[in-house]
């Protein structure tokens, strides 16, 4: 402890030795009901001792749930259609599973999704 800690630590102690002295008998009184039975009450219920060992297990359970996918292996990105899969400038998403031949003509590939429009928009 510094010195500047047991000087303030003391400074306090003064402070509170003649602030109680001050204190009235119906306040000194009241205060001593006040403190007997704040230290009467139970300071834990069981139902608060049960709380953080059950909001522990109700994360550890949402973790688990988020990892675990019960309905089996999500399905692949390739499977799935996605809003932007029209755009002509998107490559497969993986290069080492998609067939080589795709990669032969992609001026094409680019020409046909550059000008592939929708059916109801020609008339």
């Amino acid at each position: 402890m510094s010195q500047h800690d047991r000087e303030l630590e003391r400074r306090a102690r003064d402070l509170y030795l003649r602030a109680s002295r001050d204190v009235d008998p119906a306040t000194a009184g009241r205060l001593r009901a006040a403190r007997r039975t704040a230290l009467a009450r139970p300071q834990h219920s069981a139902a608060r001792r049960l709380l953080l060992p059950a909001g522990a297990f109700a994360v550890l359970a949402l973790a688990t749930l988020t990892v675990w996918q019960p309905g089996g292996a999500p399905p692949s990105p390739t499977a799935v259609a996605q809003p932007g899969d029209n755009d002509p400038n998107d490559l497969p998403p993986d290069a080492d599973s998609a067939d080589p031949a795709l990669y032969r003509d992609l001026q094409f590939y680019s020409w046909l999704a550059y000008n592939d429009t929708p059916s109801s928009s020609r008339k």
